[in-house]
């Protein structure tokens, strides 16, 4: 008690000295290794609000996602790190609290009285909370759900050729066979590529295929953390995966990329494609995508769950303590209620539950109701120390399967044991 005690009046000082007295804090300087992407962006535009509210100084340093986590383990393997905020991606979540590299933000959770209700629970979940400890809070999500054209689903000549076909209605899929039967039909009948499939070896293909493995109920761990992706529901996904690479999908699936895919759909030559939900407005676009934009729609991957990823934003161990107070007093007010609706109103990916029912939000952005329940409903990837190496063993079996080299039952057996060595290191 002593010590929360201590830790709340440090962390209170520590507020009104940059409050009241902003010159004092200046000599506090926040340096952030961050991807370069939209989102830092976003948040870059409103530091000049911390340190005007706070006297605290907040730096990024922007560079592209492949150079990001060995800058990082450099630095959080030194004696001191250079960076004294941490933007550390889910793929990570597990490696980085395993190595002891952060400090457990749970005591300052306390102390502080944050309150972490408002946080989506599987956010928190897939970034590595227990009831022992938090290694990071929720930045941004890229859970990942459906885009569709409603144009080409609503066609009156597809619906009959559709019925006539199989006897049922076209609609939005609600299975995973659903979804894979009617992207081949569109192949066939409407001129479009059923799916836009990223099946480059890796992380593209481990992303996407892991949106079919949750689809057909199937899962990479069981409660008990142990190898569950060998089992008839896995079959069944990478199954009907390779089925809509082979048939469904475009020409060249198994070497294209999340850009690949994008400038498909924006042509308008698909009707489908698997990916983060936040990319709808991108799509949606009269001036990018005049080709599809007022014709396309989000919803919850068939099935009911989708791949769910995301950031968080750490605070590394080896830094001092009046640097991780500071690490701290940023990390509540970029992830407060109103921060975060200034950076929804941005294009933000919400982390709180609170910003999606946000009238203002809701207003500019519509969709974002579905969205919540994509990243509501998301599962995650496995994470423990060596996930993203587990993404390039997957992503290998994933190929072989889609292109006819192994049989779907034989991949999956080949990652269930790659998964199980990982984990056994």
């Amino acid at each position: 008690m002593k010590m929360k005690h201590a830790l709340t009046m440090a962390l209170l000082g520590a507020t009104m000295l940059a409050t009241a007295h902003p010159a004092l804090a200046d000599t506090i300087t926040l340096r952030a290794l961050m991807e370069d992407v939209p989102e830092t962006k976003i948040i870059e535009g409103l530091l000049p609000e911390f340190e005007k509210e706070t006297g605290i100084k907040v730096e990024f340093e922007k560079i592209g996602y492949g150079d990001m986590h060995d800058k990082l383990v450099a630095q959080l393997v030194s004696p001191e790190s250079y960076y004294n905020v941490l933007e550390v991606d889910f793929l990570w979540a597990g490696e980085f609290p395993a190595a002891g590299w952060l400090a457990d933000l749970k005591p300052f959770v306390e102390a502080s009285g944050y309150d972490l209700k408002p946080f989506i629970p599987s956010m928190l979940d897939l970034l590595g909370q227990t009831a022992d400890q938090l290694p990071l809070i929720p930045m941004y999500n890229y859970s990942m759900g459906l885009i569709y054209r409603t144009d080409l689903l609503s066609d009156p000549k597809l619906a009959a050729a559709f019925k006539a076909e199989t006897g049922a209605e076209l609609a939005l899929p609600t299975t995973l066979e659903d979804y894979v039967r009617l992207s081949k039909f569109m192949k066939a009948n409407a001129g479009v590529a059923g799916a836009a499939m990223q099946g480059q070896r890796g992380d593209p293909n481990s992303m996407e295929f892991s949106n079919y493995l949750f689809s057909a109920g199937g899962e990479y761990l069981g409660a008990d953390r142990k190898v569950a992706l060998d089992s008839p529901a896995g079959v069944k996904a990478l199954s009907l995966y390779a089925d809509n690479v082979q048939n469904g999908a475009q020409q060249g699936a198994l070497s294209a990329t999340l850009d690949d895919t994008m400038r498909l759909m924006c042509s308008g030559q698909a009707f489908s494609m698997v990916t983060y939900w936040w990319m709808l407005p991108q799509i949606d676009n009269a001036e990018k995508c005049p080709a599809v934009a007022g014709k396309v729609a989000l919803s919850v991957m068939p099935g009911g769950h989708g791949e769910s990823g995301g950031w968080g934003w750490g605070i590394p161990k080896n830094t001092s303590e009046e640097s991780q107070k500071a690490a701290w007093t940023f990390i509540q007010w970029v992830q407060s209620q109103k921060v975060s609706v200034q950076r929804a109103l941005e294009g933000h990916a919400p982390v709180r539950s609170d910003v999606y029912t946000d009238a203002a939000v809701l207003k500019k952005y519509p969709f974002y109701g579905t969205g919540l329940d994509v990243v509501a409903s998301g599962k995650s990837f496995p994470i423990f120390a060596y996930s993203a190496q587990y993404e390039d063993v997957l992503g290998a079996q994933l190929s072989l399967a889609a292109g006819g080299q192994a049989k779907p039952e034989e991949a999956l057996k080949a990652a269930a044991d790659g998964l199980g060595q990982l984990l056994a290191k």
